[in-house]
């Protein structure tokens, strides 16, 4: 059984992986958005981030699952 502190900082290192990647993500969709559509309409701005959660949480809950 993984302590408390164990715990607290699997969580925060998710927690911050997270938000990396999905500032990256708004970043890289904001960025091919200007570069090959436009700026009319934010497709990747909205997809890559979406797809980034997504795989972020199948991902916590394998790591996170009892094995």
């Amino acid at each position: 059984m993984k302590s408390n502190k164990q715990l607290l900082l699997q969580y925060a290192g998710f927690g911050f992986q997270l938000i990396s990647i999905l500032g990256l993500m708004v970043y890289a969709g904001y960025w091919l958005d200007v570069r090959k559509l436009g700026p009319s309409f934010p497709f990747w701005v909205w997809l890559l981030p979406f797809v980034a959660l997504i795989g972020t949480i199948v991902k916590v809950i394998k790591d996170t699952s009892k094995k």
